[in-house]
């Protein structure tokens, strides 16, 4: 068959199967098919699907960005928000996802914001999602940016209350906010159901509260806040919280009836105090739990069985302690299995993960680090061809399935070990929840 012949196969397909091709493209790669004709100039103002990335309009290969090409592809993202929404179709009521990548500058984002906040009130969005950059992400910044930054997305927030008002999905990064601002932004976003905050604080040693009606995901990454406290959070079912900088108590659980999915990760130094489970977690019975240790001191105090900790466990059927650091005794994890008896799988990851460690021993010892031996796993991001692991896996695996038969534990679980070597050539560090 010729190509005009496949163009014309093309061209006299129905609109509906033409939209669900079109659907599963960014708008960047939508609008490029304006041009093969005048029927086709009309599909993308019909899309049920609107995904608009900044990154998209990078040249092909680009991995960096500097700040004359984030101008650049920032300005293409508005003028594309603008002439996709303006071309709206207005008897095309529903739009199924609105999600929108772009960076933080100044009318810049005012302008993606009225835009969309227009099209939400003229049209019903199931799921909206601002995904929002700053160029602290591609080079060095230091305190006095994130307070930039803050303020900025401040009279951004402050600018399009619609928009906000109907995002269902938010993710922030870089922003040192004003000590109300996340309170505000949350009363405004009465409809969020996802939160992500990435390195972000409030000010030095200050308090997060979190309460919100509909929020069902809630992620909190490398933040600077002396504490977290979930005051009532009644949809909540997924928590991640990762590096936080308090030596003892940095998490308080509230009212969380529904939190199933909880994923700890910090890197432990020698002044932290050690966290028991059944205090961090208090009040909640979760399902699936992930406690990451970033190839660092273990920061999870083994713990007798108590009426409190079979209360948190009670439901628990997977669990993953991920980046445990090589050749520690694993038999400190099996405090996890007498209190869980619904239990299905546990999954133990040792691995010196070299290029998430901090490896200059002078930088170790300033920064309070635990003395670590034996430093060798490295993945395929940090050395072209690294050593095996010298560390006897095997041997470890062994002496830990001989604990649980002479300590008499009755677990139906499935214990499962994966050493780095493991996992090495995916550069995965971790096992996602099923």
């Amino acid at each position: 068959m010729e190509d005009g012949n496949r163009e014309d196969v093309l061209s006299n397909l129905p609109d509906h199967i033409l939209l669900t091709i079109l659907d599963r493209l960014n708008v960047h790669d939508a609008a490029r098919t304006c041009v093969l004709s005048r029927r086709w100039q009309q599909l993308p103002a019909m899309l049920s699907q609107i995904k608009l990335d900044v990154l998209d309009f990078l040249p092909e290969g680009t991995t960096a960005c500097y700040e004359r090409e984030i101008v650049r592809i920032n300005g293409a993202a508005v003028e594309a928000t603008k002439s996709i929404m303006s071309r709206r179709d207005p008897s095309r009521n529903t739009i199924h996802l609105l999600s929108m990548k772009f960076f933080l500058r100044d009318n810049d984002t005012i302008s993606i914001g009225h835009a969309v906040g227009q099209i939400m009130a003229t049209h019903k969005v199931e799921t909206a999602q601002f995904a929002i950059l700053t160029e602290a992400h591609y080079s060095r910044r230091g305190d006095d940016d994130l307070v930039y930054y803050g303020r900025n997305f401040m009279l951004f927030f402050e600018a399009c209350p619609g928009a906000f008002g109907g995002l269902t999905r938010l993710k922030l990064q870089d922003l040192r906010f004003g000590k109300s601002d996340i309170c505000n932004v949350l009363l405004t976003c009465k409809q969020l159901k996802h939160l992500r905050m990435f390195n972000c604080n409030s000010g030095v040693w200050t308090t997060l509260q979190v309460e919100h009606l509909e929020l069902g995901e809630l992620e909190i990454v490398n933040c600077s806040f002396r504490k977290v406290v979930l005051i009532s959070l009644p949809k909540l079912t997924q928590m991640a919280f990762h590096g936080w900088i308090a030596f003892q108590d940095p998490l308080s659980v509230g009212d969380v009836p529904l939190l199933e999915t909880v994923d700890l990760t910090n890197v432990c130094l020698s002044s932290h105090k050690m966290v028991k489970l059944s205090e961090f977690l208090g009040g909640t019975s979760v399902r699936n739990l992930r406690l990451g240790f970033e190839s660092e001191k273990i920061w999870v105090q083994p713990e007798h069985l108590t009426r409190q900790l079979a209360a948190v466990f009670c439901q628990l059927t997977f669990v993953h302690m991920a980046e445990i650091p090589e050749g520690y005794d694993l038999s400190w994890s099996l405090f996890i299995l007498e209190p869980a008896p619904n239990l299905k799988e546990l999954y133990l990851t040792e691995w010196d993960h070299l290029c998430t460690m901090e490896t200059d021993r002078e930088k170790r010892r300033a920064l309070s680090y635990s003395i670590r031996k034996g430093l060798r796993l490295a993945c395929e991001m940090c050395r072209d061809n690294p050593p095996p692991s010298s560390f006897p896996f095997a041997e470890t695996k062994k002496l830990l399935v001989e604990k649980i038969i002479t300590s008499g534990i009755d677990s139906a679980a499935s214990i499962h070990f994966l050493s780095g070597e493991a996992i090495w050539a995916s550069h995965v560090a971790k096992k996602n929840f099923p």
